[in-house]
């Protein structure tokens, strides 16, 4: 099996998660000098806001970085169209399948790395020609679906062929998480909540000191009645987002507590209406550090953990001969 490095070419075998409205060009580019594969996500830009960002990134970085492209969005098509043309290193997806236009990118040279919650999803997209799967468990922050990582990645392993890329993504933010990635089937991992309290994020202060100070059981799923599962900090917005969900509020209601709130959480710092979008591994997160020692720190724990297993297994093994 190769790992994720060796495929894209970075130091790491990582991706940044292409997070609406905090995956930066100038974000991106920071992951990438640091050694994992930065990602643009265009989740809240449009053609000319993603457009500007890859020059941004193109401007700060001479190393591999990728664009995440949310297929809902109305502007996909001309996204599409213009991560050809820029030829992208890599190309990763959500919320849909990318089937239109894998001939295209893959003539711009591109490598395609679907996010998927489910093997009957990644099937397709392989039978369709993608490069490598994004396994993304339950534990993630964002949008999510009900698989954890745990049992995801080795039924995703098993399922696709052996020369298919299988990257783990959600509840990885140490090397332990990492090491147990490995050994579930993964070549690599994204990781996405782990780098918001990084220096370098974008987002607000507040949004990082909630973080912070969030315990092991601070967030929830919204959203799972209207078929829109997404796993937040539990908040003001959040209970009341709940509690009308439990009264039976339809789609359009509930829309009503959502509208914005990435974007208030992220730029403006409320923490009380914003959506602050976090992974369940936010409890072990206690300190704002450089993303190059975030990167280290998980490399390191993971070939520790490895080297420990390795040598209290094989004792274990002599223990009973």
């Amino acid at each position: 099996m190769k790992f994720l490095n060796e495929i894209t070419g970075t130091k790491y075998p990582f991706i940044q998660g292409g997070m609406a409205n905090i995956a930066t060009g100038e974000f991106a580019a920071a992951c990438s000098n640091a050694g994992a594969l930065g990602i643009i996500g265009s989740g809240g830009m449009n053609v000319e806001k993603l457009e500007e960002n890859i020059h941004i990134c193109r401007s700060l970085t001479d190393k591999p970085f990728g664009v995440n492209l949310m297929l809902m969005n109305p502007d996909t098509d001309q996204m599409a169209d213009l991560v050809a043309r820029e030829k992208i290193p890599v190309i990763t997806t959500g919320a849909g399948n990318p089937g239109k236009y894998l001939s295209r990118w893959k003539e711009s040279g591109s490598l395609i790395f679907p996010v998927s919650a489910s093997v009957l999803l990644a099937l397709r997209l392989v039978r369709d020609g993608v490069d490598g799967i994004i396994a993304e468990g339950t534990e993630s922050g964002g949008h999510v679906g009900e698989m954890t990582t745990m049992t995801l990645v080795p039924q995703m392993r098993d399922a696709l062929p052996e020369n298919v890329p299988v990257i783990a993504a959600g509840g990885i933010a140490d090397g332990r998480q990492l090491a147990a990635a490995f050994a579930l089937g993964a070549c690599g991992a994204q990781m996405g909540t782990c780098l918001l309290v990084s220096s370098e994020c974008p987002i607000h202060k507040n949004y990082k000191e909630a973080i912070l100070k969030a315990g092991d059981n601070a967030t929830v799923v919204t959203g799972r009645t209207v078929n829109s599962p997404t796993r937040i900090l539990k908040n003001k917005m959040a209970r009341q987002y709940i509690r009308r969900e439990k009264e039976g509020a339809e789609q359009m209601e509930l829309e009503k507590f959502t509208l914005g709130s990435l974007r208030k959480a992220v730029f403006d710092g409320n923490t009380s209406e914003g959506s602050l979008m976090a992974g369940q591994v936010c409890g072990q997160l206690k300190e704002i550090r450089p993303v190059a020692k975030i990167f280290e720190s998980i490399m390191r724990g993971a070939q520790e953990t490895a080297g420990s297993l390795s040598r209290n297994i094989a004792s274990g093994s002599a223990d009973h001969q």
